[in-house]
C-alpha cells in the first residue's frame, strides 16, 4: 500500500465518512487553491458532475477582484445553489476533502444554504 500524506488521510477520512451518511444524496464537494474555489455537485452511484461552479467561470471572473477570498466563496457558494437547483437537486451532503470547515470553505456552504441548498 502506498504511503499517504496527511492531506490524503484527511480527504480519505472525511469522503469515508461522507459516503456512509449519504444515503444515497448527491455530493457537494470543494476545492481550494491558493488562487480559486471550485464547488461541484456530484451523483457518485451514477459518477456524473450534475453542477458545477468556480471563480473561473466568465460571468464570476469578470465581477471578482480575486477569486481567493471569503467574498468570492460567497459568490460561487450562491451560483452553485443555483445551478444545482436548476438540475433539481435541492438536498446533497456537503464534502470538504481536506480543507477545514473555516473562512472559504465555510462562507462556500454558508452562501449555497442561503441559495437555497439543504444540507
Amino acid at each position: 500500500m502506498a504511503h499517504l500524506t496527511g492531506n490524503d488521510r484527511r480527504r480519505a477520512r472525511v469522503r469515508r465518512a461522507i459516503k456512509a451518511a449519504a444515503n444515497g444524496r448527491l455530493r457537494l464537494s470543494v476545492h481550494r487553491s491558493s488562487l480559486h474555489i471550485y464547488a461541484q455537485v456530484i451523483d457518485d452511484v451514477q459518477g456524473r458532475t450534475l453542477a458545477s461552479a468556480s471563480t473561473l467561470d466568465k460571468d464570476v471572473r469578470d465581477t471578482l477582484k480575486t477569486g481567493a477570498n471569503v467574498a468570492a466563496a460567497a459568490v460561487v457558494g450562491k451560483l452553485i445553489a443555483e445551478r444545482a437547483k436548476a438540475a433539481g437537486v435541492t438536498s446533497v451532503i456537503f464534502d470538504r476533502g481536506q480543507f477545514l470547515y473555516h473562512g472559504r470553505i465555510k462562507a462556500l456552504a454558508d452562501a449555497a444554504r442561503e441559495g437555497g441548498l439543504d444540507f
